[in-house]
């Protein structure tokens, strides 16, 4: 049957559960949810998708919710509060996750990342790329050079 659709609108459909994922990660959805939103099976779908993004939707879905917290983990908000707000129900699950993908703790990482935000703040220049400021003739302009004593 599914051999009669052009490969197009399965694909569409296909690409319409990733985007549902991509909208609804901080919702508690389960595969079956997504499935019904590309219209197959829950077996035919994890091949689909996997075939389509070299994930299964679980794993993209993992994926998507540990970069939105990567994103959050950049500001002062808690572990805790970041783990929830992305969708992970156990902050302990959470930070196990996260530190199998990422390497690090998500309490390290945002230690990290405060400090590399706070370094970018105080010496911006050293953060950009000298080729980037070359080009733009800053590295010949003394009054862009910053002073370390």
């Amino acid at each position: 049957m599914l051999n009669s659709y052009p490969k197009a609108y399965l694909y569409r459909r296909i690409v319409q559960a990733k985007l549902f994922i991509d909208t609804h990660y901080h919702e508690p959805i389960d595969l079956a949810s997504i499935a019904d939103e590309a219209f197959f099976s829950k077996f035919h779908f994890i091949r689909q998708f996997k075939l389509t993004y070299t994930k299964t939707p679980h794993q993209y879905l993992t994926h998507v919710r540990l970069d939105k917290a990567k994103g959050l983990l950049k500001t002062k908000v808690s572990v805790s509060e970041v783990c929830y707000s992305v969708g992970f129900e156990s902050v302990t699950s959470f930070t196990g996750l996260f530190k199998k993908y990422v390497g690090k703790a998500p309490s390290v990482y945002q230690q990290e990342q405060l400090k590399r935000q706070s370094a970018i703040n105080s010496t911006p220049l050293q953060y950009i790329p000298g080729c980037f400021a070359q080009a733009k003739e800053w590295k010949q302009k003394s009054n862009f050079e910053e002073v370390s004593f």
